[in-house]
């Protein structure tokens, strides 16, 4: 029988070299590393960001927390310098059209230079006005247009009233109203007395006064005119004073600005709107109060103050925005409302800028999986990138909203480098249903989910911990500690040659770390704070793995681990509760009896085996085939199940020791029980590696250890997986005690011989295998099975 010897202590980890750690540790130059390993996505990144070429956008694939967003800033930031400060934006009101609001482009620290001179004119105007109508000269000419029209008309009157003494009678001007009155004996008579007259004498009256009244409309014929003419003077008059009250104010603002066509543009314009608000606003006679100063001021501010979209400092480099939260008004920019009278209002000032105009001639940094989720995002953005226009639309209107009054802002060029951020699976989601995309976002940057352990690594790991325990306060970390952190992540990436690229899962030990370093009053972590901290996140996250580990004691959970049982064997699980992830053992058993109904997978029947778990039990069908019907036909009723297990079951890592369970019962040879099984196979019989190795050991271990080591116990794990060794302390101190074993296979016969003490048995030349092997024993029982059932046919 083949001898099995188990895996030496030496092979259980790997230990990182404490010589590189050390030196690292006192190395000032490791202090510069801002990244670890990642050199694909450092190359993809560098030619993404510095070819300029139109489309080349980057998306930017990995997990969470695997640096992802650190990389880009830190590349971004050595690009910033380089490329100028983009230009500055503010919307300015179109007089002629204020729906239409237009765009002005400045150069950097110019929009709020305008704004402040905008500001100091319209506190001169408000000092100007209405004080310029205040003036003597204006007074003066505006007395004169009063007086001229006071002339006409009185000069009408007074013909009038020539023409009515003329034919004795009297004219009255009381308040604007005109009045006759007939004249008797050298007087004008009252009511009373002209009641007293005989009717013809009153008659002749009446007919003198409409003649009278008929000769005064002649003669005010053309008062509306001469109205007209003395309002068209005053309001020439009121213009020309509010002009020479502007020109000058106006004047020192077109020499500030000559050297600018657009700003010259608009000082033209807001020139005439001006003194026609100034005419309507200001050329007041009463002075008013402060409250309506400040009514004034309002109106003014909200027809001629630039509204800053974006602005920048000067020498900046270009603008960086990372927007955690894509929604269309978070990128696009919005436009407010505001209600006045029952009715939605808005104006060019209450346009807001997004992330897009933010970083409009920078970078823009998004998440893609979150930006995905959003309404009308997408399919904006890619329209914005494809014609380099930052269109401000509002794409709620699309679904209903109706509002009074809207704007339509004029567009701005864009130019920015948009940097996805997004999962794989959404990468390749794209690809495959917008056929847009590959044309806008050229550079795949992908993240790996290890890092090769090296000396470079290994200097970057060093210096970014020193980074953060010096920003959290410490003074230093130990070289134990440092040793151990580095175990940490070789542990986390299952695997003794390769970094775990979640450098975030290293931070979070060294803060929970921290929190115990500074109850003890210490400014250096030692490797107990890491003890303590990886303890105290098991004992926080454990409840779990506590219960299962208590029912397997009780009895309640049945798990063998000495002794032997025929059809029956320990299988390794792993479990994931939230951030907590475990490994437990668990029973799988096996029945095989004479019948044709194959191998059932109990779990599949019932609809708790997830589609990659039922392949690898149907992947037994095809092994007892290809080993031991090649001259029969393969007939069996066997029935496979993981005991105990009432929820969703996934993976093939069962597969093995459901395979050797199988076998146990097909042969009726006994199973160890002190050992615990895991590994994939093929339909060829080779064993294939698994994940969560670590755990799977420990869980099983862990339940040993509480009943007590008795020195035969251990687990058997694919040869494939001695690499992804990073077992604890307590593991290998049982194995270098000889009290707890591991070993590798690469096939199912030399799983057969482990568990079952018995050869497994080879071919020989006349084809047969060996007898009493167990492969002999399993042809033979297949073969009685399928004469039973095949004589039972004929019958």
């Amino acid at each position: 029988m083949q001898q099995h010897i188990s895996l030496n202590v030496e092979q259980l980890k790997a230990i990182p070299s404490r010589r590189l750690i050390n030196q690292a540790l006192r190395d000032d130059n490791a202090l510069q590393a801002t990244f670890i390993g990642q050199q694909r996505a450092r190359d993809a990144l560098s030619f993404g960001l510095g070819i300029q070429a139109k489309g080349y956008n980057l998306y930017v694939m990995g997990e969470h927390a695997t640096g992802r967003y650190t990389l880009v800033h830190e590349y971004i930031a050595k690009s910033v310098d380089k490329v100028p400060t983009p230009d500055e934006w503010c919307y300015i009101n179109n007089f002629e059209e204020e729906r239409e609001p237009f765009v002005l482009r400045l150069k950097p620290g110019e929009s709020k230079l305008l704004h402040k001179d905008i500001e100091g004119l319209i506190d001169e105007l408000l000092d100007t006005f209405p004080a310029a109508y205040d003036n003597p000269g204006y007074q003066r000419k505006k007395a004169a247009i009063a007086r001229e029209f006071d002339q006409r008309y009185d000069l009408a009157i007074d013909k009038v009233e020539q023409h009515a003494q003329s034919q004795n009678v009297a004219l009255y001007e009381d308040n604007g109203t005109i009045s006759f009155s007939p004249i008797v004996n050298g007087k004008p008579i009252t009511d009373a007395d002209f009641s007293k007259l005989d009717d013809q004498q009153r008659q002749h009256y009446y007919q003198l006064i409409d003649n009278l009244e008929d000769y005064l409309s002649e003669a005010l014929l053309e008062l509306p005119k001469w109205k007209r003419h003395s309002s068209e003077q005053l309001r020439k008059l009121k213009r020309d004073t509010a002009e020479q009250g502007i020109k000058p104010l106006l004047k020192d603002l077109e020499h500030k600005y000559a050297n600018d066509l657009a700003i010259l543009k608009f000082f033209k314009q807001l020139k005439s709107h001006l003194v026609d608000t100034i005419v309507e606003l200001l050329a007041g006679d009463q002075k008013d109060d402060k409250q309506d100063e400040y009514d004034k001021r309002d109106v003014l501010e909200e027809q001629y103050l630039p509204n800053i979209l974006v602005s920048h400092q000067i020498n900046a480099g270009a603008p960086v925005v990372y927007e955690p939260n894509p929604t269309h008004q978070n990128l696009f920019g919005k436009i407010e409302y505001t209600n006045v009278q029952g009715s939605m209002y808005t104006s060019y000032r209450m346009i807001r800028s997004g992330a897009l105009h933010k970083a409009n001639g920078g970078y823009l940094l998004l998440d893609a999986d979150k930006m995905i989720d959003q309404p009308f995002v997408w399919e904006s953005l890619k329209l914005a990138l494809k014609f380099g226009q930052l269109k401000m639309e509002l794409p709620q209107l699309d679904v209903g909203m109706v509002n009074s009054m809207t704007l339509i802002p004029q567009q701005i060029p864009l130019t920015v480098k948009v940097v996805l951020l997004g999962s794989r699976d959404l990468y390749y989601l794209l690809q495959d249903y917008d056929e847009e995309f590959d044309e806008l976002f050229r550079v795949l940057v992908d993240f790996d989910h290890e890092i090769p352990l090296n000396k470079h690594t290994l200097y970057d790991f060093v210096g970014r911990v020193r980074n953060h325990v010096m920003s959290l306060g410490l003074t230093s970390i130990s070289d134990k500690a440092m040793h151990r952190l580095v175990e940490y992540s070789l542990r986390l990436a299952e695997h003794q040659e390769n970094l775990s690229a979640r450098f975030s899962d290293v931070i979070e030990l060294i803060n929970e770390a921290n929190y115990f370093c500074c109850l003890e009053n210490l400014t250096e972590i030692q490797v107990s704070h890491i003890e303590t901290a990886l303890k105290a996140k098991t004992d926080r996250t454990g409840r779990v793995s506590q219960a299962l580990l208590e029912d397997i004691k009780q009895g309640q959970i049945l798990i063998a681990t000495q002794g032997t049982a025929i059809g029956q064997v320990n299988g390794l699980t792993v479990l994931e509760v939230g951030d907590s992830v475990f490994g437990t053992p668990a029973r799988i058993t096996s029945t095989v009896y004479a019948g044709a109904n194959g191998v059932v997978d109990i779990e599949r029947e019932v609809e708790l085996g997830q589609p990659i778990h039922s392949k690898g039990v149907m992947l037994l069908t095809g092994y007892l085939g290809n080993k031991y019907a090649q001259y029969f036909p393969l007939t069996l009723s066997a029935n496979i199940a993981l005991e105990q297990s009432y929820g969703h079951i996934d993976g093939d890592s069962a597969s093995l020791g459901e395979l050797v369970a199988l076998i146990s019962a097909l042969t009726e040879v006994p199973a160890r029980q002190d050992l615990a099984i895991t590994g994939s196979i093929n339909q060829y019989g080779e064993v294939q590696a698994i994940g969560g190795v670590n755990e799977k050991i420990e869980g099983f271990f862990k339940l040993c250890q509480h009943r007590g080591l008795n020195g035969t116990q251990g687990v058997i794990i694919p040869q494939s997986n001695h690499i992804n060794l990073m077992l604890n302390s307590e593991v290998i101190e049982a194995v270098k005690k000889g009290v707890f074993h591991i070993y590798t296979v690469e096939n199912v016969d030399q799983a057969l011989s482990i568990l079952t003490g018995k050869d497994a048995g080879e071919l020989n030349s006349k084809g047969r295998y060996p007898k009493g092997t167990m492969n002999y024993l399993a042809v033979n029982r297949l073969y009685n099975i399928a004469s039973i059932v095949n004589g039972a046919d004929d019958d």
